[in-house]
């Protein structure tokens, strides 16, 4: 039995990465197989990220994060729901961030950068990293990943490729959302929590 060391799981993001890839099983098959769909995936980037903000322009629970000055926008903010619209300068900004994180995910080298950029990216949507009137709920974060691996699910069934090689996609990119949705629920997790008992 491998010893696994609970309250480093905490403090290092490499362990915590590491130790929930060879749990879950997401190695380099998978990385190979991510990668490969890159030139599969990246023209439909723009179509992807178009339908994430279609589904969340549809909830006021939703929408209604993007109503804040968002971190690294130099636009004039929205000053309400009603003001905010899909052509809105800081939605379009959004728009390319969520594009690189795409493309990121398809292209770039799963290394060290990557996991903190994954952690970032969870941190990002909690006070803690940016724009601090930036709180996405949990409920809403879980309610866009499920969003977003159905998407992808769904491309990937689109594509005219063998049943074997769709299969192994389907299982990388489900891995790795599940690994980047433990780097989003880690931020949300209380501050003193101990999971040791």
């Amino acid at each position: 039995m491998k010893h696994i060391d609970e309250a480093r799981l905490e403090t290092d993001l490499g362990y915590r990465f590491q130790y929930l890839a060879e749990f879950m099983g997401f190695g380099q098959e998978d990385i190979d197989v991510i990668h490969s769909a890159a030139p599969l995936l990246a023209p439909l980037v723009p179509t992807l990220v178009d339908a994430v903000y279609a589904k969340l322009s549809e909830y006021d629970a939703t929408w209604r994060h993007f109503v804040p000055k968002q971190h690294g926008f130099d636009g004039e903010a929205p000053k309400s729901l009603e003001e905010l619209t899909a052509d809105h300068e800081q939605i379009k900004f959004r728009k390319q961030h969520l594009g690189r994180y795409l493309e990121k995910l398809v292209t770039a080298p799963y290394d060290g950068t990557l996991v903190q950029y994954l952690d970032n990216v969870g941190k990002m949507h909690t006070p803690k990293m940016g724009s601090g009137a930036i709180n996405v709920p949990l409920v809403q974060m879980n309610a866009l990943m499920g969003f977003v691996a159905d998407a992808f699910n769904a491309t990937i069934l689109s594509f005219d490729l063998p049943a074997e090689t769709q299969a192994k996609a389907i299982r990388a990119f489900s891995k790795l959302l599940w690994l980047q949705n433990d780097l989003i629920v880690r931020h949300y997790a209380d501050e003193g929590l101990s999971f040791i008992k």
